[in-house]
C-alpha cells in the first residue's frame, strides 16, 4: 500500500498510515454503517484519519471500493464499505 501527498514522508507516516488502513478495513469490511466518532471510538485513531481512510478506498490504487455516507441529523453522517471483488 503506497500513500502519497506533499507533507507525506514514508519514513514518518508510512507505517502508521498502513496500520490505519488495516483497521479501518478490518472494522469496516462488514458494510455495517457507522459514524466517523464510532470507528474512532472502537479503534482509537483520530476521526480526521479515519475519514481520510474511508476516503483512500474510493481510491482505485486501494481497491475502488464503494463508501457510502447517508445522512443521519445535525451534521452526523454514517459511512458504510462496500468492498469490490477484483477479478
Amino acid at each position: 500500500m503506497t500513500f502519497g501527498g506533499k507533507t507525506f514522508d514514508e519514513g514518518r507516516d508510512g507505517d502508521r498510515l498502513r496500520k490505519q488502513s488495516s483497521e479501518v478495513w478490518g472494522l469496516m469490511h462488514d458494510s455495517k454503517w457507522r459514524t466517523l466518532k464510532q470507528i474512532s471510538k472502537a479503534l482509537g485513531h483520530p476521526e480526521p484519519s479515519v475519514s481520510a481512510r474511508l476516503r483512500d478506498f474510493r481510491k482505485a490504487k486501494f481497491g475502488g471500493h464503494i463508501v457510502e455516507r447517508r445522512y443521519v441529523s445535525k451534521g452526523l453522517w454514517e459511512y458504510q464499505l462496500i468492498p469490490v471483488v477484483q477479478s
